[in-house]
């Protein structure tokens, strides 16, 4: 069985008691008298919406994403709004659109392998593990540490915080401790109540006035940049997949009902990450006039909470962000490692692999937070613009023959290549001259380009409709 197809029910086996979780706690806040009725015909379709939005949120959110929108708010100054608007895009934009794209053709394997099952294999593996040990799991311990460890305990050693932080992650990955959903029960509502308590203080008494000018050049690439560092349009193929499964066993069997109620999740999920964003890119913004490019990501937030909530807010705001981020590590260390045992065909122990990531992201996080977030940045301009064109692609064109797709996907990874080499400082002429080159985009017309050339070639080429996965039981 291929990797890429073995990753949705690996996700799925990893990931979906958290939306169990989530379910029986939100189920129970609204109400719900029969929890027995799941399965049935006559689902509460309004409740499992507000269920499975929140779990949408709960993933997509993660906690290392809190702190980019106040940095680009500070950075953007008052054009803080356009560099929201444009993070909010690359952010949860794109991820929700890559949901929307698992939705129309039914799998992650639907997407990815229309550029062949090797491409695909390597793309999907480039997407572990940058959502797994290269970039996610270390910052999960870089984040707990700068936020929850170092502002109240100046002498501990990151090193050994590192190894510590692994320690329990090693732990509660193999046995599979029950911990992990006790904690999950109570993080989300903490952390919503929480940021939007420090959100509401901020508008009702903001911390300074914005500054007149802004600190970077161009706010909209910058938060197109901060986007991607989210690595939420990534993550929607293996937590789209989830999502699906989730809606499947409360008894949604068609393609239009699991619709129905995804669609709605997101839009939820949409709205709740638009609200949280904003806000703490407008907190970001008032200190503005404060604070340079020469503070961290996790120490400003900190010291805003600090100024908003005083010390007792700052240490119990630590400390759910770092539970927080236990948790995502806990997940998607045994997501990733589960895959990799699967790539391997069994020849290396999902344990073993476990290890390995655990050793692996402990080494990494010792880089820091800021230095992780400047190391992915090249990886991710890379991977990213490949990938948004197989989305697109999927939720816009899923009849499109393969070699169309091909042709766009080399477009988009040649062009994002050729920019990635620029910006790090090699001179390539005409990458500058590139349409939508100023906006983080110049791959775009590139990718068309390919892809209506790929379109002449002679030859047959498969489509969607020729796929081993279908839309499940659509209904007419």
């Amino acid at each position: 069985m291929p990797p890429s197809i073995t990753l949705n029910s690996i996700v799925m086996k990893k990931m979906l008691p958290y939306i169990h979780v989530l379910h029986d706690q939100y189920s129970a806040k609204l109400g719900t008298k029969e929890r027995k009725g799941i399965m049935q015909k006559k689902t509460n379709t309004i409740r499992d919406i507000i269920v499975v939005g929140f779990a949408l949120f709960s993933m997509f959110f993660g906690a290392g994403n809190v702190i980019f929108p106040p940095y680009l708010g500070m950075e953007a100054g008052p054009q803080w709004l356009a560099g929201f608007s444009a993070y909010f895009i690359a952010d949860i934009g794109l991820a929700l659109l890559g949901v929307f794209a698992l939705l129309r053709v039914g799998s992650s394997e639907a997407v990815t392998r229309r550029v062949g099952k090797v491409p695909s294999e390597i793309l999907m593996c480039a997407i572990i593990l940058c959502i797994g040990p290269m970039v996610a799991i270390p910052r999960t311990s870089a984040t707990t540490f700068e936020m929850a460890i170092a502002p109240h305990l100046s002498g501990v050693s990151p090193v050994l915080f590192s190894v510590l932080f692994f320690a329990v992650i090693l732990a509660l990955c193999i046995k599979e401790s029950a911990v992990v959903d006790i904690v999950g029960k109570i993080l989300t509502p903490l952390l919503l109540l929480g940021l939007f308590a420090i959100i509401v203080k901020g508008i009702i008494t903001p911390l300074g006035d914005i500054a007149a000018l802004p600190q970077i050049a161009n706010a909209a690439v910058t938060g197109i940049k901060a986007g991607y560092q989210t690595m939420d349009a990534l993550a929607a193929l293996p937590f789209g997949i989830i999502v699906l499964q989730s809606v499947a066993s409360k008894g949604y069997d068609s393609g239009r009902k699991q619709f129905r109620v995804v669609s709605g999740a997101a839009v939820l999920a949409g709205i709740l990450l638009l609200a949280v964003y904003m806000g703490l890119a407008y907190l970001g913004a008032t200190v503005s006039a404060q604070y340079t490019g020469a503070i961290g990501r996790a120490q400003l937030i900190m010291a805003i909470v600090e100024a908003l909530m005083g010390k007792v807010g700052m240490i119990l705001f630590g400390v759910v962000v770092g539970l927080a981020c236990v948790t995502t590590a806990i997940a998607l260390t045994s997501s990733a490692a589960a895959y990799f045992a699967e790539l391997c065909r069994g020849k290396v122990s999902y344990k073993v692999f476990v290890i390995a990531i655990c050793v692996f992201s402990a080494v990494v996080s010792n880089l820091g937070l800021d230095r992780i977030v400047a190391v992915a940045a090249p990886v991710l301009d890379v991977i990213y613009p490949p990938t948004l064109v197989l989305i697109f692609i999927s939720l816009l064109m899923p009849r499109v023959p393969d070699r169309i797709s091909r042709g766009a996907v080399i477009g988009a990874l040649l062009t994002s290549v050729l920019c990635t080499l620029t910006a790090h400082g090699v001179r390539i002429p005409f990458v500058a001259s590139l349409p939508l080159y100023d906006l983080g985009l110049s791959w775009l017309l590139p990718a068309a380009v390919f892809g209506l050339a790929a379109s002449l070639l002679p030859g047959h080429s498969r489509t969607h409709e020729e796929r081993v996965f279908q839309r499940p039981n659509e209904e007419h």
